[in-house]
């Protein structure tokens, strides 16, 4: 980790006039000011829009410190990452723009974290840098907005009152939408036809992508089938109808890594998986499908060349996304269904205050942010983390105290 002595900055924010960086600078600058205890900065390619950004904010933003860097600039993005001893990027979509900066932060010992969802890129990120950053010190930390902390900390919060009250971890958790609501961003969008794109053009690829384990060290595997809802299904625990859930694919990734960096905590046999609440009765499985449909639809028109400017055409450009207002109305209400060996049940919920792709995601990554550059010791390995297995407690707190979340035990059965 880069020598707070040696460093101007506590967190530097990258693509901060990114639709995201922006929500996410004014999350910062109204939770910590300016030029106080907190000393942080934005970055980015463009002088004018930075400025533009800081004049958004307010007079009492004029201090607030801007750095230029381009996403392709090596050099530059060397000379950001020895200023600070944290960087949050939100330039995506990251299998496109965001290794350069990976590669800059693992040279320099420089702590990181970005909202990814691209597993492809991650695992390349993995299997390019881990030696590397665990040599240097960097503490290296993907998918910190709604993909995926608050299904990576809803199972590490689980497994903590499981241990508690049945003196065990539950061998299978699923994880249920209940409710969400929310927008969805250009970059979001572009991030996803992307993964389509190259899904369609390589056949290895797709069987990676079908790998739970994909993203966990090689010699962590399961004996065990993991479950993977492909198609509308009938919940008995909650008597609906249930959809596939469209980050379920990268979440249950991240999951798994953190059981394999927290030494199989939740078991070498451990299962997981995510689907969404479509409701009860005829109407919530007509629900189910239609979800479905749409999603396979989505996908088939985004990775085939011919349609993919249909999907272009009707979706959020790069740059827009949901308002303020939609996105402080949003919500999320997520249910987690564990079990033990044995048979017995534990049910805990994960709330958020917010949209949960933007509002909410911005609290979220923020504290993330802070959580690294505040709370995790010096001496903490380098490497490819996760938020539950590197931040565990101290990021539950923030997220609690700061961010808008709830972590509650519903029941045991």
């Amino acid at each position: 980790m880069t020598d707070s002595a040696e460093t101007t900055y506590d967190l530097v924010v990258f693509g901060a006039t990114s639709f995201v960086g922006q929500i996410l600078t004014r999350y910062l600058f109204d939770a910590y000011g300016v030029a106080g205890e907190v000393k942080w900065a934005i970055a980015g390619r463009s002088e004018a829009k930075l400025d533009e950004l800081k004049s958004g904010l307010g007079a009492d933003a004029s201090a607030l410190p801007v750095i230029l860097a381009d996403a392709n600039d090596h050099l530059a993005l060397k000379a950001m990452c020895e200023q600070t001893r944290v960087i949050i990027s939100t330039v995506g979509p990251y299998a496109l723009f965001g290794e350069p900066l990976v590669k800059a932060c693992v040279e320099t010992g420089t702590d990181y974290c970005d909202l990814t969802g691209e597993v492809q890129w991650i695992r390349r990120m993995v299997e390019r840098y881990e030696d590397q950053a665990k040599a240097s010190g960097a503490r290296i930390i993907h998918c910190c907005g709604f993909d995926s902390i608050p299904s990576d900390m809803g199972v590490w919060f689980l497994q903590q009152q499981a241990e508690k009250t049945f003196g065990e971890p539950c061998q299978d958790v699923r994880m249920r939408v209940k409710v969400a609501k929310g927008g969805i961003s250009g970059g979001t969008v572009a991030s996803m036809m992307n993964v389509a794109k190259e899904a369609a053009a390589d056949p290895k690829l797709r069987k990676e992508l079908a790998n739970p384990f994909s993203i966990c060290p090689p010699e962590h595997r399961s004996k065990t089938r993991q479950p993977s809802l492909k198609g509308a299904e009938f919940d008995k625990t909650f008597d609906v109808w249930l959809a596939p859930f469209v980050m379920g694919a990268i979440n249950t990734r991240v999951v798994h890594r953190s059981n394999a960096m927290q030494g199989a905590r939740y078991g070498k046999e451990f299962t997981y998986d995510e689907a969404m609440m479509a409701g009860r009765g005829t109407k919530g499985r007509l629900t189910a499908y239609g979800i479905t449909a749409a999603l396979a639809s989505f996908f088939t028109a985004s990775a085939i060349k011919p349609t993919r400017w249909v999907v272009e055409k009707f979706v959020p450009q790069a740059g827009e996304g949901p308002s303020p207002e939609a996105q402080k109305s949003g919500f999320y209400d997520l249910r987690f269904v564990g079990r033990t060996q044995d048979g017995r049940t534990m049910i805990t919920k994960v709330t958020g205050d917010a949209d949960p792709g933007y509002g909410s995601t911005s609290k979220m990554l923020g504290e993330a942010g802070m959580c690294l550059a505040f709370d995790i010791p010096a001496d903490q390995p380098g490497g490819f983390w996760t938020p539950a297995s590197l931040l565990g407690s101290k990021l539950m707190e923030r997220l609690t105290t700061k961010a808008g979340l709830t972590f509650e035990l519903v029941e045991t059965r």
